[in-house]
């Protein structure tokens, strides 16, 4: 049985920083595309990052790059999103995602995790 359980959300205050957690069970991360998405209430789901089996990385909108940096730690077979400079608008349930075999960012994933909330507010 596959589990991604992510971790580490929370309240930050604006300029705060955050660095989330997914961790796997079922599934080998080393071997997948990790994907993070987030969620605000009222909006659809939005792609953040992608890192592909070969540790290519994708930020998928401009204002993710440089503040969001998307990681794994094959050993622990977890993923990380560290996020900085987080502001009210980053306010959103970040989701985890594997996709088993991709060395690309695929449309869609497999395997999903709960989710973890991040609000950003003074």
């Amino acid at each position: 049985q596959v589990q991604l359980v992510e971790s580490g959300g929370g309240l930050v205050q604006p300029g705060g920083s955050l660095t989330l957690s997914c961790a796997a069970s079922g599934v080998t991360l080393a071997e997948s595309a990790i994907g993070w998405f987030r969620q605000a209430p009222g909006k659809e789901r939005e792609r953040v990052t992608c890192i592909t089996k070969t540790d290519l990385i994708t930020y998928y909108t401009d204002s993710f790059k440089g503040r969001f940096t998307a990681s794994r730690d094959n050993a622990k077979n977890t993923a990380f999103l560290q996020m900085n400079s987080l502001a009210p608008e980053d306010t959103a349930v970040y989701y985890c995602a594997a996709a088993p075999h991709f060395n690309y960012c695929p449309r869609e994933y497999n395997y999903w995790g709960q989710g973890t909330q991040v609000t950003v507010s003074s």
